[in-house]
């Protein structure tokens, strides 16, 4: 198993890339503990626990700064250390810059970039006090793309990649790591949920899995796997790098 007796935490674990991440990384042999705000999965992946204690669901908000500082407590008192932070929490507006709202703006930003900072931070001191830790944050090929119509989400993903880079120079000297998963059109229920935006859904749909050169949409467990891969300690001479996943989205 390639996480065996590692501790990990994934933010937005409940659906998406995050829930794909925390069902690979149980079958890998970590403890997993899972943020979410939506907890209407919560059941289900406790089911892969089967009373071990392997796996625990947290309520909770990212933007909630001392949610995220009890919760990494609450971990590390009861399982002793956290290996591995994985911050797949994200939303999408899916609008212009001159039609998203300020307050649409704010949420975009403190959800996807400040999520990402306080988890973090919320994380460092335990990391640092082991010297050691990997963390892994999910950005997107759009960063270094671009795209229409998702001002607030690219932007929060140009400066999630930067942000990982800042964390993984700064912090290099004291064991951990941080690197980014860029991944490309991902079937998760937040693609789902901008396919619905759209006034055609099925040629929006279409439309996005052309441009990748692989002409289709990722699974998310595909993703999983390159979060799994800067996870493990496969990846221990990789920091500050962006791994992109992308079907091709960026050669083509």
């Amino acid at each position: 198993m390639r996480l065996k007796d590692h501790i990990a935490i994934i933010t937005g674990g409940a659906s998406g890339i995050g829930r794909a991440s925390v069902e690979l990384f149980a079958a890998e042999g970590a403890r997993v503990a899972i943020v979410d705000r939506d907890d209407s999965t919560f059941d289900a992946l406790a089911a892969l626990d089967a009373g071990r204690d392997m796996i625990r669901a947290y309520k909770a908000d990212v933007a909630d700064v001392a949610a995220a500082d009890r919760i990494v407590d609450e971990i590390r008192r009861a399982w002793g250390k956290i290996d591995i932070l994985v911050t797949a929490a994200g939303i999408s507006v899916g609008k212009r810059l001159g039609d998203t709202t300020p307050d649409e703006w704010r949420q975009v930003l403190e959800v996807n970039l400040g999520g990402t900072y306080r988890w973090v931070r919320a994380i460092l001191p335990v990391m640092l006090e082991q010297k050691a830790g990997a963390i892994v944050t999910v950005g997107s090929q759009l960063s270094t793309a671009g795209g229409k119509s998702n001002a607030a989400y690219v932007t929060s993903k140009g400066a999630i990649h930067s942000l990982t880079r800042s964390v993984a120079l700064d912090y290099v000297q004291f064991g951990i790591r941080c690197n980014c998963v860029a991944p490309g059109g991902t079937d998760t229920p937040l693609l789902a949920n901008a396919f619905a935006r759209s006034a055609r859904p099925d040629k929006a749909r279409r439309e996005l899995t052309a441009r990748h050169a692989m002409q289709r949409l990722a699974k998310p467990q595909e993703i999983a796997q390159g979060i799994l891969y800067l996870a493990s300690p496969e990846s221990s001479f990789v920091t500050g790098t962006q791994l992109v996943i992308d079907g091709g989205w960026l050669a083509a």
